[in-house]
């Protein structure tokens, strides 16, 4: 027969050995969890970290996110196209021909806005620059571009493309539904992409 039946517990405070070293409170499922949740922090740090570093904002990821991408490819055809070479004959060279300048590129209009394919017609604002022509015109997050001039815009592409036909400092007029529903006709005046 074994004597641990009988034997006796010991005082609250000491060890069975006789000792006087008070015992920890053990707890065996604190520690996984503290270390998922030092894990878990240390990811979002670290991610948060990177984004900030690498300048991208939560805006622009989710205006990234939602669909750029019409927009998205019309630059890289652009990007794609061979420059068109400005020699008229190779054979004969001249002083002019031997260093050619390029011309100018005519300068881009620009709203200062950041716009993604409304669920209907038109373009919807996701982001508005603030110093910027859009902001000095009026617009907010959540409206919806539907007339540019007198370009009619179904697409943040279309939009894009009736901003760059117009003439940088040249009034133009926006036709805008807001959030709450309401139409309202804006006075912009685009700025130059630099």
């Amino acid at each position: 027969m074994e004597q641990t039946a009988l034997r006796p517990k010991p005082m609250p405070g000491q060890e069975p050995g006789g000792g006087s070293r008070p015992r920890a409170a053990r707890h065996p499922h604190a520690a996984p969890r503290r270390a998922r949740k030092l894990r878990t922090l240390l990811l979002a740090l670290f991610v948060g970290t990177v984004l900030v570093l690498s300048g991208v904002g939560l805006g622009t990821v989710g205006a990234t996110v939602i669909g750029m991408s019409r927009l998205a490819e019309m630059q890289r055809q652009l990007e794609r196209t061979p420059p068109v070479s400005t020699r008229s004959n190779p054979s004969s060279p001249s002083p002019s021909a031997a260093s050619p300048t390029p011309a100018p590129a005519p300068p881009t209009a620009t709203l200062g806005v950041e716009a993604v394919d409304a669920a209907k017609a038109g373009a919807l604002i996701v982001g508005v620059h603030v110093p910027g022509p859009g902001f000095a015109a009026g617009l907010v997050r959540g409206d919806v571009l539907l007339q540019v001039g007198k370009a009619r815009v179904d697409s943040a592409a279309d939009l894009a493309r009736a901003v760059a036909d117009t003439r940088p400092g040249k009034e133009i007029t926006l036709t805008v539904r807001h959030q709450s529903g309401g139409y309202q006709q804006l006075t912009a005046v685009p700025g130059i992409v630099t």
